[in-house]
């Protein structure tokens, strides 16, 4: 699979070949979807919290006694029914953290990439040559490729040229590779990533890993010698 590589003019320059494992997949929704639900619910907080009747302030007396006075039987003042009282069924503090196999987050990553690149909305660009921050040259990149200014920027490594130049714009944001999450790539119209980006993402999520196999560094360092086995 192609990719065109535009400069910061916006005119292209080459064709790249791309791991299609990684940017030419049918793009699973559902998978995106229990994703994208996931890192919302992970970004709560989780403090919300509310006092129930063996919280709140107050006495434990009963109120009044039991028969004889025609009222209505009452208790303690803390009683969800009264002023003050506590609250019935309320929030109470909990962690929304679901916990999602890494297959599926990684199928996720790629169903995503696969579908900006299929719709058009996946701009290539060489790699930033800035010296000094200057958000007219970014701009200038997103307007000339016609990404717009709801694009989100992904570099190969931490750049904060980059950064500081994309971050006045409006609508823009800048993360390296090694953080790109569904709920950032779904958040932008337009997914602008440099030429090390593609290759880091295809580091990341391509060749073997596509298929859930761990790296050869992992696996080379958990596994055993057949001499050792002997």
């Amino acid at each position: 699979m192609k990719l065109q590589v535009i400069d910061f003019a916006g005119q292209p320059t080459q064709e790249i070949d791309v791991d299609e494992s990684v940017f030419g997949i049918e793009p699973n929704e559902a998978v995106v979807h229990q994703t994208l639900l996931a890192q919302l619910a992970a970004r709560r907080a989780g403090t919300h919290n509310t006092k129930t009747r063996g919280e709140v302030r107050g006495s434990t007396r009963k109120i009044r006694r039991q028969k004889g006075l025609g009222a209505a039987r009452q208790g303690t003042i803390r009683a969800p029914h009264h002023r003050g009282g506590g609250i019935v069924f309320g929030p109470k503090s909990r962690d929304y953290t679901q916990k999602l196999p890494k297959r599926m987050r990684r199928l996720a990553i790629r169903s995503v990439l696969s579908s900006r690149a299929a719709e058009g909305r996946l701009k290539v660009v060489e790699n930033p040559s800035l010296e000094t921050p200057s958000t007219k040259a970014v701009l200038g990149l997103l307007n000339g490729s016609g990404a717009g200014s709801s694009s989100l920027i992904v570099t190969g490594g931490a750049d904060r040229v980059v950064l500081k130049s994309a971050r006045n714009i409006d609508g823009a944001s800048c993360i390296t590779a090694d953080t790109i999450s569904v709920a950032d790539v779904l958040a932008h119209k337009t997914l602008v990533m440099t030429v090390d980006a593609v290759r880091r993402a295809e580091a990341l999520w391509g060749g073997e890993r596509a298929a859930g196999k761990p790296r050869p560094a992992f696996a080379a360092a958990s596994g055993t010698s057949a001499e050792g086995e002997a």
